[in-house]
């Protein structure tokens, strides 16, 4: 007799015994042996769970390596302990029960479908870890890899329900697969975000559009700050004020975005502001003036030249300094723009292997602007605002030295009166 029979005919025997049931076809023995059945199953799950978790749990506190404990954590060794009881379901089954029986096959049925489940956790679990391994690694900044795992589970899933449908009907999963031409349009539409975002995901990582780190900006979508996770259907930014956006993946691709990763990786961060001069501040620089500006550290080689390429200019077209029309001079503005390029020269912050220059741009209804171009060797923000403040404070104090005024617009004053 095979081992099924010889199983039933033990359980059986023995109840007819006792007197509780007279044939295997009784509602009593069936009860019986579905009942051992789950109490077998529940207490070899309880076994392989403890089990797991002392043994693995030791290993894991002994271990130095990383990887076991993302595997504990992400709760693999747990999803793998609920497949112990679909197995031994499964095999005793067949064992206890007639296989012709109705309850018999549910039974069966059921306990393959717990066996996909767990094991489709346990395989989301081992990509779970395998993401964050990857992502804890410097390669994960060049090429994210979390959407194409998405895409893996996506498939592990879909693979996973095909199995269990073609289980409860008793249809082989590629009859069911040839079905899937009827319902192509369905399938697009429901998975149209999924489609579009695995497709984004492709060429995001092969042209290292973004990676997990980057700073990007999309005003449409209200982010401005550090890409957190490339997902197959979504992209998460965590702002500067720590609000969470989320922008589709595939907006990446078809819109346009600004990613500060240059700005990053480079030796430098811009600087790149404007200082408006009144216009009415403007003159040509007198002697006394001229004596001034020697004085000043920066410029005063610089004024020395000027004065005696303008005098050896005059010289040679026999022009007098009288002569307003012909003659050439200094101005005050000119020789503050002058001194700020030589000022932002000296300055350690600011990167002298970059572009630098101070550089007039077209005057408005708001005076003339004078604009700073130059890099700050310091890519930190919270400094790189400082070293910005101290340049403007510094140019905004030194105004007054060469004669020249701000550009503010006049307001109403009002007076408060400050009696108590």
């Amino acid at each position: 007799m095979s081992a099924p029979g010889r199983l039933q005919e033990i359980l059986l025997t023995t109840l007819q015994q006792i007197g509780w049931v007279e044939s295997a076809a009784s509602h009593t023995y069936l009860a019986i042996a579905l009942g051992s059945i789950v109490i077998l199953a529940a207490l070899m799950f309880y076994v392989a769970n403890s089990v797991l978790r002392s043994t693995v749990a030791n290993m894991v506190a002994r271990s130095k390596s990383h990887w076991d404990d993302e595997l504990y954590q992400h709760g693999f060794f747990f999803h793998l302990a609920h497949m112990v009881p679909a197995v031994v379901i499964q095999l005793l089954t067949p064992q206890l029960l007639e296989p012709g029986l109705f309850i018999s096959a549910f039974v069966s049925k059921a306990a393959l479908v717990y066996l996909i489940v767990a094991g489709l956790l346990t395989l989301n679990a081992l990509l779970n870890t395998v993401g964050d391994l990857y992502n804890q690694s410097e390669l994960a900044r060049r090429a994210p890899i979390t959407g194409f795992i998405q895409v893996v589970k996506l498939v592990l899933a879909i693979v996973a329900l095909l199995i269990v449908i073609a289980n409860l009907l008793d249809r082989s999963p590629i009859i069911l697969l040839s079905g899937l031409g009827a319902v192509t349009a369905v399938l697009m539409l429901v998975f149209k975000d999924a489609i579009l975002g695995f497709v984004a995901g492709i060429q995001i990582a092969a042209n290292r559009m973004v990676t997990n780190g980057d700073w990007i900006e999309m005003a449409k979508y209200g982010a401005d700050g550090t890409v957190l996770e490339v997902g197959l259907t979504t992209v998460k930014v965590q702002n500067w004020d720590n609000t969470i956006t989320t922008i589709p993946t595939y907006a990446l691709i078809s819109e346009s975005f600004k990613n500060w990763r240059g700005m990053q990786e480079s030796s430098g961060r811009r600087i790149k502001r404007s200082l408006l001069i009144n216009l009415q501040s403007v003159r040509f620089c007198d002697d006394e003036q001229l004596q001034r500006f020697k004085q000043i550290r920066y410029i005063s080689q610089y004024v020395e030249n000027k004065v005696s390429e303008l005098a050896r200019y005059h010289q040679d077209n026999q022009i007098t300094e009288q002569d307003l029309l012909n003659a050439r001079r200094l101005t005050n503005l000119g020789t503050f723009r002058a001194y700020m390029e030589q000022y932002l020269r000296h300055h350690k912050a600011i990167h002298q292997e970059m572009t630098l220059m101070v550089r007039q741009l077209a005057p408005s209804e708001k005076g003339l602007p004078l604009e700073i171009y130059c890099f700050s060797s310091d890519k930190n923000w919270v400094n790189y605002e400082k070293i910005q403040a101290d340049l403007f404070d510094h140019f905004i104090a030194m105004l007054p030295v060469f004669d020249l005024l701000p550009y503010q617009a006049i307001s109403d004053q009002v007076s408060i009166d400050r009696t108590v």
